[in-house]
């Protein structure tokens, strides 16, 4: 397998310039997973790798060789498409056996490559079938199939879960991290989903409009977000973000009075902060609990009881602020009340006038 490296990419269609300055280094080995919202550039991005889209500017590299104008054919990457893409006049064998016929193997290479693949996929019992006797996830294996015996550098995923339903995409998720695992290969995965991200990522990379927000573990973006975008969306539920202003700066923090009245003392770095200072508070829903009558006030207006979790969506008394809230499956609530909240201090994130976070001092430490 191989590196990929993407040095300063940029992408314009037009006046439009969808791709600004990307760069990155993604290790031999590693599942990188490029995730942002519809428009932020990650499947144009990923096309470029593939050489399907030719950059405006930049340079990409794998395996330390330039390819930035090799044909894809030439780049020693295999795609898969949202789209099955599968002939549905041929058996699953020839499906996955077609880019070695285009190669001209001998028959014998092609039976082993194809048994070995089926064998990894559990898809050894289907060969002789049609595509149209398939399940989605099978179809979906298949095209995957057909990636594999072609024994990559890089494989490429753009959205392969899409089609599949919620239980099937669940699925999927544990076969693809366990196919990266048995392959030990370099694998790039498109997505607009933050728990397909979450769940089999080595690393995230955040687009939004065009730029990296940021490009780290899960952990580090869920514990560690760069900015009021990465936070707001790596997590589910979403983070909440409280407006308040800074009324004091002492050696234990920022002390911020939220826009309800709750004041908080919140231990962060505070050399670039004054008093009068805008600042939006970044609360997770999992981080709060059913509090004393002196918590964040919080009117309940859908309660979804889910068995060990209670999900709460509501906002702040006299504002339009959503807040959402994780609690106990039993918690004592109903919709069309005011709760209280608790949060500790260090759960907290803060975020300035420009939407970035604010060091935090207390962060808890990353896991592996």
């Amino acid at each position: 397998m191989a590196t990929l490296d993407l040095q300063s990419i940029s992408k314009s269609f037009g006046t439009a310039e969808v791709l600004k300055d990307v760069s990155l280094a993604i290790k031999d080995k590693e599942f990188v997973v490029f995730v942002g919202p519809s428009g932020c550039g990650k499947s144009t991005l990923l096309r470029i790798i593939a050489g399907l889209e030719e950059a405006t500017e930049g340079k990409v590299l794998i395996g330390g060789e330039d390819v930035s104008n090799a044909a894809p054919v030439d780049r020693g990457i295999s795609m898969v498409f949202q789209s099955y893409a599968l002939y549905p006049h041929l058996s699953v064998f020839e499906n996955i056996a077609f880019p070695l016929r285009v190669q001209k193997l001998s028959n014998s290479d092609v039976r082993e490559r194809v048994n070995r693949a089926a064998e990894i996929l559990q898809l050894t019992e289907k060969l002789s079938l049609k595509p149209g006797q398939l399940s989605g996830g099978q179809r979906q294996r298949v095209a995957i199939g057909r990636s594999i015996v072609r024994n990559p550098k890089v494989f490429l995923f753009d959205e392969p879960l899409s089609n599949l339903d919620a239980a099937l995409r669940g699925d999927m998720r544990v076969e693809l991290s366990q196919l990266h695992r048995e392959l030990d290969a370099t694998m790039v995965y498109v997505t607009h989903d933050q728990v397909e991200a979450m769940t089999m990522a080595d690393r995230i990379v955040v687009l939004n409009e065009g730029r990296i927000e940021q490009f780290g573990t899960p952990m580090e973006l869920y514990h560690h977000p760069a900015t009021k975008f990465v936070a707001g969306f790596i997590g589910q539920p979403n983070m909440n973000l409280v407006p308040g202003s800074v009324t004091k700066v002492s050696a234990k923090g920022l002390h911020v009075e939220l826009i309800e009245g709750t004041e908080l003392c919140l231990p962060v770095a505070t050399e670039a902060s004054q008093v009068g200072d805008r600042v939006e508070i970044g609360i997770r829903p999992e981080d709060v609990q059913l509090g004393k009558e002196n918590g964040l006030k919080v009117r309940v207006n859908v309660l979804e009881r889910l068995g060990g979790t209670s999900i709460t969506y509501g906002q702040l008394p006299n504002s339009q602020i959503r807040f959402c809230s994780a609690l106990a499956g039993d918690a004592p609530i109903k919709e069309g009340e005011v709760i209280s909240l608790s949060v500790n201090p260090d759960d907290c994130h803060v975020f300035d006038a420009a939407g970035r976070v604010l060091r935090r001092t207390n962060a808890p430490s990353l896991i592996d």
